[in-house]
């Protein structure tokens, strides 16, 4: 099995609703998003999946957060934008990219610091 990384980051605000603690108020964070995809095989040239391909999309997913306030973007204007929400809104989003691949998506991981993070894969 291949496990295909790549990391990306994206810079923005956002608030806990509900929190009872300083991360209620507004703050930001340099986020690092890892996504990776799992194969089995490789193609006729050697490669598992081609990491361009991959920053590409989830570039796309990544870019509608950059430099906003999470909590006026859907779906965190509904439920906090807290990192394991958005671990699964990532996962969510990319994974439909890979329906005509040979690879799965096995896991997004969401860094809200260089020492806090959360891994994302579905049960």
């Amino acid at each position: 099995m291949y496990l295909i990384s790549i990391e990306r980051h994206f810079d923005a605000a956002h608030y806990l609703r509900d929190y009872q603690g300083k991360c209620e108020n507004l703050h930001g964070h340099r986020y690092v998003v890892i996504a990776k995809v799992k194969a089995s095989q490789l193609n006729e040239i050697g490669l598992a999946f081609d990491f361009t391909v991959l920053k590409k999309n989830l570039d796309e997913i990544l870019n509608s957060f950059d430099h906003t306030c999470l909590n006026d973007v859907s779906p965190f204007d509904r439920i906090n934008p807290s990192a394991e929400n958005i671990s699964s809104t990532v996962y969510d989003r990319l994974k439909p990219k890979f329906a005509e691949e040979l690879v799965s998506l096995d896991c997004i991981e969401v860094y809200e610091s260089p020492d806090s993070w959360v891994t994302y894969r579905p049960g």
